[in-house]
């Protein structure tokens, strides 16, 4: 049990109590508690949504030369916006779009995760939220590519 509770941990970035509860609720079923997590974060994300995202970070992404990304994220304090959690879910922002022909935060967010396919990049957003314990925004982000107009 202990394992389990490491691993979810880990995967989902609650805390200790939240992934037992978890567990407990589904039985000592991994994926059902994980699920259970994700949507206990959503909710949480829903209750922060409200709160001003006045701090953050921009990041960038050059792929070889050819296509350049630049994306533009908010959070509540400074204090997260130096959280590795946040850097890393910013940069992998800079990526998928990179990969993507998103134009909007609005396609961005209901795109599936180039990582994780059965992720969306709101659900993404989501758990970072919840590791986070703060409102997060996607601002912005503009994407150049070499011979596109």
């Amino acid at each position: 049990m202990l394992e389990e509770i490491k691993k979810l941990r880990e995967k989902t970035g609650a805390g200790v109590m939240d992934v037992k509860r978890a567990l407990d609720e589904a039985a000592g079923d991994a994926k059902k508690a994980e699920k259970i997590l994700n949507e206990r974060g959503a909710a949480v994300a829903q209750k922060k949504s409200e709160r001003s995202t006045s701090q953050g970070l921009i990041d960038s992404y050059l792929h070889m030369g050819k296509i350049g990304v630049m994306v533009e994220v908010n959070c509540e304090t400074d204090f997260v916006s130096r959280n590795e959690e946040f850097k890393k879910f910013v940069h992998e922002l800079c990526l998928h779009i990179a990969s993507s022909e998103v134009e909007t935060v609005e396609q961005l967010q209901d795109q599936e995760y180039f990582r994780e396919p059965s992720k969306k990049i709101s659900d993404l957003l989501n758990e970072t939220i919840a590791k986070t314990g703060e409102n997060i925004r996607i601002k912005r982000f503009v994407k150049f590519a070499l011979g596109q107009e």
